[in-house]
Parts: structure tokens; C-alpha cells; sequence
């Protein structure tokens, strides 16, 4: 019985067996015309369109297809799969993340994607796979190398390979959410590209009213321009409508210009003086350019800064220490002068020195204090500075200092005390630049609105407040360290936990509160970014 059923059943199941290869038959070789163009391609050597033929993604393609014998991750025979008309969009999309769609060649792979020849396929398939490289690396690492950009940068982002994200793309069942996931996973990124969007939509429809030229602007005056003021004060949202009336300038909208200001560095006198109003008329589209060139900045940096790090940022002259994700104290500080500009870089805090010494630098012991010990060989006596010789302390009336020149040769050194220039307290990451946070004698210069001050190295206000965060769970307080300053002996405290510290240079960003916030660049970095990006589009 078993045999006769399964001789009676064969030609039925033979004829299923048939069906089904037939359908398969297609299925399988749905990619193979675009596959076979692909393998011409990349065994052959023809010209790809796009690429240069010592183009270093073009090597990693030809490597990912011929270890998958060719197969198309984009196309079918057919014409695109879903994964590729996605992917499109997205790229037709990159400039949400502040990217140009024209560094992945969109039109190209365009003109190309509804064609039902093999050959324009098979391009589109090679263009799509050296976009999906490009794109990756941008999204979550930037366009650029930052040291390529400005050589005053040291950090140095890593994003995937090539061979990750195309298997990444190939492995994806939804391809969105992967391409996603490449981008920055940090609010402030998110912030930020959220609000450029909004920018994006208010220049669409004209931008912000310019406000005319004129006399200050302050309380009680009575001027034309106020409501134009108004107008534009509210087009930013830093006056609610409807809130001031006349041309009177007082009340709500002084407020309003307190309020602009304080976003955008400036004096908070509520006054407007020829740089505020100078900064109310930088064009919409200018802080477009400002934001995008931030959201660089911002794929540059790590998404895990530390449980518990220290934040500067040069352009805002401001210091933060965020433990998880509350900031438990900010500070304002003073940063290098245009001629000794402070460095973006990253290091751990290792320790802290009470009542340091002050060792000179050779560089300013050449160029600043060797004039005066030519003018006057006792002037650095009066800032207890030492000259010294190995060990030995040199009487600065033995030495003829009119006769010094070059490399001043001898070792300056600052005693502890109120007027060190290291202050009471200094911070240390140790790092190639001899640059660290400190306190300073000056502290007048943390009441202006701009402090570029210092020969390089970060001065911070309130100095023991630091301290006493930093080292607050090895059990001190501030009065613990008002205690150790008072010792008046020189102390060096080291931190059981280092501490991440991370020396940015950012112009654009938006707080949790929403408030968009704008920098002056004044170390010409926006500029320099801007430039090096530009190149991009010739790669």
C-alpha cells in the first residue's frame, strides 16, 4: 500500500516540483543581468561614472561585490529595491543633518534609477554603495578630518569602515532606522538639527526684518525704529507678539534685547549699541551656515563624554562639570588672545596643585619679561618672580641685561601667593600644549563680555568652587579648600577618578531650554571649517 500510494502520488508531486523550480528559476535570477553587468565592471576595469580609477571607496566596493559574487544590494533586474528608493530619499534628504546631497552624487544615480538598462543599473548600484559610504562616514564622523579643517584641532573621530556599513545596509530589514543610527545619538546634536529645520523654514519666507541704522538705543527713547525692532525681536522669539506697542523704547522689549543678548554673548546692558544691533542684522541664512558648521563639530565629538566630565567651550569663554546629565557647575573664563589661541582637545584631569609655583614659559620670559629686566632689573622682584640658574637664584642687578639677547637664558619661576598669575589653584590634564585650567589674580576680567586674555591656558572664576566639585566625593568642601589655600604651602591633590576633560570650540547650540544660542568667531575657526568643507564637493 505504501508503494502503490507513492507510485500514484509521483506525477502529481513531480509536476509540484516542476512548478516550483520554474517560479524559483526567476527569482533566482532576478539579479543576475544587473549582477553580470557588475562583474564586467569591477573584472574589467571599465570606467565608473563619478570615481576616480585610484579612488580608495572604489577598492572597497569592488572587494564587498566580489565576495558576494556580485550580487546587487540596491537593484534588482527590475529596478531599485525598496532598501534603494529609501536610501535615495535619505541622501535627497542629508541636508536635515546639515550634509549636501550633491557630495553623493544624487542626480547621478537619478538619471540612472528608473532605467531598465543593465549597464545604468549596475552604475547606480556602484553609485548608491560608494554613497552609503560617504554618507555613513559624515553622519558619524563628519566630512572632514578636523586637523584637515584647522591644525589647531586635536581630536580625531573614527567612523565605520566601508565593509560595516554596507553590511550594515545589506543586513538591515528596514534600512531608515539604520541609516539613522549612524547619526550623533546626543540631545545636543538633536537639538540642534531640529531647530536648523526651523531656521530653514523662517528664511523660506523672507527671513528676519533688518533693523536700521541709528543713535543707542536706550531706555525712555522715543524712536521710529522701535517697532521694526519689535518686529524682529519677535520673529526670533525673544519677545512674545503683541507684547509692546508704540515707539517708546522701554518695558517688555528691553527685556527682549537683555534676552537676545544673553544668547548671543553679548554685553547684557539692554541697550542697543552698534554690536548688538550689528548682531541682530547677521542674516538668517548666515546662522544657517553657523548651525551646519556646528553640527560638524558636534559629529566630531564623542557621543559618551564620561559619567562626569569638564566642558569648556573657547567661543563662549564658559566652563562646565556635567555629572550625568546635569550640569553641577558652570563658571565663565578667560582663553587665549587671538595670538595664542587655546586648542580643541580632550584629556583626563589627573590632579589639582594648592598654591602652585608658576615656572615661566621660555617664550614669555623672552619676549615680555626680558624688556622689562632690560628697563628695570628689579621689576619682576616686585612680582616675587626668581631668576634662576639650575638650583641657584641669580640677583637680577648682577646680570647686564642690555646685553641679553635671543633665548633669554635663565629660569623664571613665581612664588607662591595673591599675586602668582597661577593663582591660588591650578587644574591639571597634562597634555603636549602646557595648557591647563587655573585660577588668576586678574579677576576684573571676568566681568567683561569678551575674554580673550590669556597666552593660552583657561582661566576660571571661582576657583575654589571647581575645586570643591571636583574633589567632592574624596570628602571636600569648599572650606576644606579655602583651609588648604590658607596653609599657604604648596599642595598637590590627586584625583582618585580622573576626569574627563574636553576643550571644545562651538558658535551654535541649543540649550534644554530651547534657546538657540550664538558665538562670535573669534578665532577665525568658523571660517577656516567653512573652507575645508567646500572642498568636499570636489571629491
Amino acid at each position: 500500500m505504501v508503494h502503490g500510494f507513492a507510485l500514484r502520488q509521483f506525477p502529481i508531486v513531480c509536476l509540484l516540483v516542476a512548478g516550483c523550480m520554474l517560479l524559483a528559476t526567476p527569482l533566482r535570477a532576478q539579479n543576475d543581468v544587473v549582477a553580470d553587468e557588475l562583474r564586467t565592471i569591477i573584472t574589467t576595469g571599465i570606467a565608473t561614472p563619478g570615481a576616480d580609477d585610484e579612488d580608495e571607496r572604489l577598492i572597497q566596493i569592488f572587494t564587498f561585490y566580489e565576495e558576494r559574487s556580485f550580487k546587487p544590494l540596491w537593484f534588482r533586474d527590475t529596478g531599485p529595491k525598496t532598501k534603494g528608493i529609501i536610501f535615495l530619499r535619505v541622501l535627497k534628504n542629508s541636508v536635515a543633518d546639515g550634509l549636501n546631497p550633491d557630495n553623493y552624487r544624487v542626480e547621478e544615480i537619478e538619471s540612472r534609477i528608473a532605467s531598465k538598462d543593465p549597464r545604468q543599473l549596475a552604475e547606480a548600484e556602484i553609485l548608491l554603495a560608494r554613497a552609503m559610504i560617504d554618507y555613513g562616514r559624515d553622519l558619524s564622523a563628519g566630512r572632514v578630518e578636523p586637523r584637515e579643517a584647522d591644525k589647531e584641532l586635536y581630536i580625531y573621530p573614527k567612523g565605520p569602515g566601508a565593509v560595516t556599513l554596507l553590511d550594515g545596509a545589506e543586513l538591515a530589514e528596514d534600512i531608515e532606522p539604520y541609516l539613522a543610527s549612524l547619526a550623533p545619538k546626543t540631545d545636543n546634536y538633536a537639538r540642534l538639527k531640529a531647530v536648523l529645520s526651523q531656521y530653514r523654514a523662517v528664511a523660506s519666507v523672507g527671513g528676519w526684518t533688518p533693523v536700521p541704522p541709528g543713535e543707542t538705543l536706550k531706555e525712555g527713547i522715543q524712536d521710529p525704529r522701535v517697532p521694526v525692532l519689535r518686529a524682529r525681536l519677535e520673529e526670533s522669539g525673544d519677545l512674545g507678539a503683541n507684547a509692546h506697542d508704540g515707539d517708546v523704547f522701554s518695558g517688555a522689549i528691553i527685556d527682549a534685547v537683555k534676552a537676545f543678548q544673553t544668547r548671543h554673548g553679548l554685553d547684557v546692558d539692554g541697550a542697543v549699541g552698534p554690536d548688538t544691533l550689528k548682531t541682530l542684522n547677521v542674516s538668517i541664512n548666515e546662522r544657517i551656515k553657523q548651525m551646519e558648521l556646528n553640527l560638524e563639530r558636534r559629529r566630531w565629538m564623542e557621543d559618551d563624554l564620561g559619567d562626569r566630565y569638564v566642558f569648556v567651550n573657547l567661543a563662549d569663554q564658559q566652563l562646565k562639570v556635567v555629572d550625568g546629565d546635569k550640569t553641577v557647575h558652570a563658571a565663565r573664563t578667560v582663553v587665549g588672545k587671538l595670538y595664542h589661541r587655546t586648542p580643541v582637545f580632550s584629556k583626563p584631569m589627573k590632579y589639582l596643585v594648592i598654591n602652585p609655583y608658576w615656572n615661566v614659559p621660555p617664550s614669555i620670559a623672552t619676549n615680555e619679561y626680558l624688556p622689562k629686566l632690560k628697563r628695570d632689573p628689579g621689576a619682576l622682584l616686585r612680582q616675587n618672580i626668581r631668576i634662576l640658574k639650575g638650583s641657584s637664584e641669580i640677583d637680577p642687578y648682577s646680570i647686564d641685561w642690555r646685553s641679553v639677547n635671543g633665548r633669554f637664558p635663565f629660569r623664571l619661576r613665581q612664588d607662591t601667593g595673591s599675586k602668582n598669575a597661577l593663582g591660588r589653584i591650578k587644574f591639571m590634564f597634562p597634555n603636549q600644549f602646557n595648557v591647563y585650567i587655573h585660577d588668576t589674580p586678574s579677576k576684573s576680567l571676568f566681568a567683561k563680555a569678551s575674554r580673550f586674555y590669556s597666552h593660552g591656558c583657561i582661566r576660571v572664576q571661582h576657583p575654589e568652587d571647581l575645586a570643591a566639585v571636583l574633589l567632592k566625593i574624596q570628602g571636600w568642601t569648599k572650606s576644606k579648600v579655602k583651609q588648604a589655600i590658607a596653609n599657604a604651602n604648596k599642595r598637590i591633590v590627586k584625583l582618585k577618578k580622573q576626569v574627563p576633560v574636553h576643550i571644545t570650540y562651538l558658535t551654535a547650540w541649543v540649550n534644554k531650554d530651547g534657546k538657540v544660542h550664538f558665538r562670535k568667531d573669534i578665532y577665525g575657526r568658523d571660517q577656516r571649517l567653512a573652507a575645508a568643507l567646500s572642498k568636499t564637493l570636489t571629491n
